[in-house]
């Protein structure tokens, strides 16, 4: 069966419904396709309930947090920036092997989120997983390949609910959600 975006996004729109409610939600926006699909979806659904969270890790192009906010924000999300730069180069300082430095990104994310969804009182993380994320991180019963910093990594005492709009996509078809949804080709 062919992939449908628009019955996907609409199914999207009320699991986020359902899953959201009234709640405030967090959702890590990169600018990169599948936090923005995702970003979009979530929007639809619950309005500015949804908190847009721009991560600065000290690793990102010049400007690069400017370009997100004025992308996002005449669309009607709502960015907010928030330089953790000190923190993810303090933690990475001197950490040579690839796959330790995945699992501090994934820690330090998981830090500034904590921080910010006590701040806020917010109560559902959005997180942007798409299905070769969580495969790669030994998902149906396959061996680790590389782990994700969005896979398996958060605390149980985080106290947050989880949803995760495009679990069960792959690339071509979140960039297929992105022109359905009227996404920039720079994003798509």
């Amino acid at each position: 069966m062919a992939f449908n975006p628009d019955k996907f996004i609409e199914a999207q729109i009320k699991a986020a419904r359902e899953k959201i409610g009234d709640k405030p939600a967090l959702l890590a926006l990169s600018g990169g396709v599948d936090s923005s699909v995702a970003a979009i979806i979530v929007h639809k659904a619950v309005g500015s309930q949804l908190h847009c969270v721009f991560v600065d890790t000290g690793m990102m192009r010049e400007g690069e947090a400017g370009m997100i906010k004025g992308a996002f924000e005449p669309l009607g999300l709502r960015v907010e920036v928030v330089d953790a730069s000190s923190r993810f180069l303090s933690a990475l300082k001197g950490v040579e092997e690839p796959e330790k430095k995945r699992k501090i990104i994934g820690e330090q994310f998981i830090r500034v989120f904590e921080e910010y969804a006590k701040k806020h009182k917010i109560k559902v993380l959005v997180q942007c997983t798409i299905a070769p994320d969580w495969i790669e991180s030994c998902g149906a019963g396959r061996d680790t390949i590389k782990s994700h910093h969005n896979v398996g990594g958060l605390p149980k005492d985080l106290g947050l609910e989880l949803f995760e709009p495009l679990r069960d996509c792959y690339k071509h078809e979140v960039r297929i959600l992105a022109e359905a949804l009227g996404l920039p080709p720079a994003i798509s």
